[in-house]
């Protein structure tokens, strides 16, 4: 089990980011490791693509530094926000210097992949860390890149429920929905899914929390330089691994309402904007804005500003609609 010590100073300096490298490097070990296996659509995809990255780059070299425990801090620096973009991910790995990224290399390519002379060339190289920044730079753009925008809005989305939540429940119903195995016990988050790691204090710096699409269950970083550190797994994660799922055909609020309408009504069970949903449900933004002027005159959703944004959120007559569709 691990346990985190919490003080009323640290929920203070509590927060939410995002991180493109760390869903990343999950990425790849998922395509790597057929024991943590994604979706089959998504592996059927993306694989001959992953396939040709290894035989083409030093990708294998980046895929060598990980661990069954985890991987080098460089190749997946700590996130600064919200806001956080795979371009500011990959300028700080460029940034690392040469004799810390050697001091992770040492720590962590020590498996067979490591031992392979065409990897152990570029692991020793001077250049180790433009080549290897290079490798996933070319990762990211033909396997990633294409879905992120629908992905980071799915993070995007959970960050908005998880805000409300506090607001109207406070942050131990907050903490302890990010995983059945998390307890809030006598002044601490108690995780049991860990092994025995015991009790971390997180001394006034607070806890960073990073939704992801691509954690198995869930992850830590626990020390320096990140942060104190949750990764979950996003709300909305399964819709998108199952589109088919997300809206049961036959079905009688898609026979009401039509399937684009009843895909919006069934996302909505947090606020989120008109870009949030087009990005998460790949629909075009005015052809969301058009079905929810539609349901919003139905009397099935209300808006509200937040901020920048407008959010729409279901009326007690749209939960009854999607409640009464199972």
């Amino acid at each position: 089990m691990l346990r985190f010590e919490v003080s009323v100073e640290d929920l203070l300096r509590s927060r939410f980011a995002l991180s493109p490298a760390l869903d990343l490097c999950l990425l790849l070990r998922s395509l790597a490791d057929h024991a943590r296996p994604l979706p089959r659509a998504w592996a059927t995809r993306l694989r001959p693509a992953f396939e040709r990255l290894r035989r083409e780059t030093e990708l294998n070299a980046a895929l060598a530094l990980h661990t069954p425990q985890g991987g080098p801090n460089f190749v997946a620096p700590p996130p600064r926000g919200l806001n956080q973009t795979w371009a500011d991910d990959l300028a700080m790995i460029r940034a690392t210097p040469l004799e810390a990224a050697r001091h992770e290399i040492a720590a962590n390519a020590t498996g067979p992949s490591a031992r392979d002379p065409r990897v152990r060339t570029v692991l020793d190289s001077p250049d180790a860390v433009p080549r290897i920044a290079e490798a996933m730079d070319q990762a990211w753009h033909d396997l990633l890149a294409t879905d992120w925008p629908q992905l980071r809005a799915i993070c995007e989305r959970d960050v908005v429920h998880r805000v409300g939540v506090i607001g109207e429940h406070g942050w131990v119903r907050t903490i302890e929905s990010l995983h059945p195995s998390i307890a809030w016990q006598a002044g601490g988050i108690e995780i049991g899914h860990f092994p025995q790691v015991g009790t971390v204090r997180l001394a006034g710096d607070g806890l960073l929390l990073i939704p992801s699409v691509f954690v198995a269950n869930i992850a830590a970083h626990l020390e320096d330089p990140w942060p104190r550190t949750l990764i979950y797994g996003a709300r909305g994660t399964a819709a998108l691994w199952d589109e088919q799922e997300s809206v049961p055909r036959p079905d009688a609020l898609t026979a009401l309402v039509g399937q684009a309408r009843a895909r919006l009504l069934l996302a909505l069970d947090a606020p989120a904007s008109t870009s949030h949903l087009a990005r998460s449900l790949a629909m075009t933004p005015g052809a969301v804005g058009d079905h929810l002027a539609i349901l919003r005159g139905a009397g099935l959703l209300v808006r509200a500003r937040s901020g920048r944004s407008v959010l729409y959120r279901r009326t007690p007559l749209g939960e009854a609609l999607v409640a009464g569709s199972g």
